[in-house]
């Protein structure tokens, strides 16, 4: 989705401006003079005419630039990214299997991700420049000094509507934000991959073999004996109420009595 909307912002973009020449001769006045352009942006190809304020002569211009190149790589990065998308969504849904066997899809995955991400960082600073000299080029002040007519003082130039750039500004935007995107999903990508698992340490084991006695924790091997009542096998003994020890055990009734 932010890949359509990066190169539908650019790629569909038209525009226009409209000047303004007034002449000291009313009749050779021009008072709507219209200058169209769209992408691919090579403003030198776009020609227009204006009067001369000289008799019904009028000269022909265009603007100055070829920005065609720095818009046409980011419109091309766009549709690849949102291409390669749609089949990696595909893979993801209807071919898991293939795509873990032998590691090999995400490692290609991986890569690819990470030159996408290269891509648009570059593609986006080239066309935020080449946006920059765009608004320049078509800046009806700066037009309106390539005309002949408007370089004498007893005519009147004047800037009537100015392009409106808000779509290429907004491409910009997403040029930033498809980086973003790209550049923060590598890490789940390389978490597919099998440099992320071989590269995890585990703990050692710990089913290791342990001593026989159990000296910590207040667990040891005198805490039975005399002093617990277990002495004998078959014999139960614990504290009576006097602190005399109290046994059950083989001796029967006859023993309980005497311990009393």
């Amino acid at each position: 989705l932010f890949a359509i909307f990066a190169f539908a912002t650019c790629g569909g973009y038209s525009g226009g401006l409209r000047l303004s020449v007034d002449c000291a001769n009313k009749s050779e006045s021009d008072f709507n003079i219209d200058i169209a352009f769209a992408y691919p942006f090579r403003l030198h190809e776009v020609n227009f005419d204006v009067p001369t304020c000289e008799g019904k002569r009028r000269e022909k211009l265009s603007l100055i630039g070829d920005f065609s190149s720095s818009a046409e790589f980011f419109v091309t990065i766009a549709v690849f990214a949102f291409l390669y998308s749609l089949a990696a969504t595909v893979v993801y849904i209807f071919f898991q299997n293939k795509y873990r066997e032998n590691n090999r899809g995400p490692l290609i995955d991986f890569i690819v991700t990470v030159v996408f991400s290269f891509l648009w960082l570059v593609s986006s600073s080239a066309w935020a420049k080449g946006l920059s000299d765009v608004k320049i080029a078509t800046d009806p002040d700066e037009v309106l000094l390539l005309m002949s007519a408007c370089k004498q003082q007893s005519n009147k130039c004047l800037p009537v509507r100015s392009p409106v750039m808000s779509s290429l500004n907004t491409s910009v935007v997403f040029g930033y934000l498809n980086f973003i995107l790209w550049a923060g999903n590598i890490w789940f990508v390389f978490k597919e991959t099998g440099w992320h698992s071989s590269g995890q340490r585990y703990p050692p084991d710990t089913m290791e073999k342990q001593p026989s006695s159990y000296n910590q924790g207040g667990y040891n091997q005198d805490s039975y004996g005399p002093a617990g009542g277990y002495n004998q096998p078959g014999s139960y003994g614990q504290v009576g109420e006097y602190g005399q020890s109290q046994s059950y055990g083989q001796s029967g009734p006859t023993s309980f009595a005497n311990q009393i």
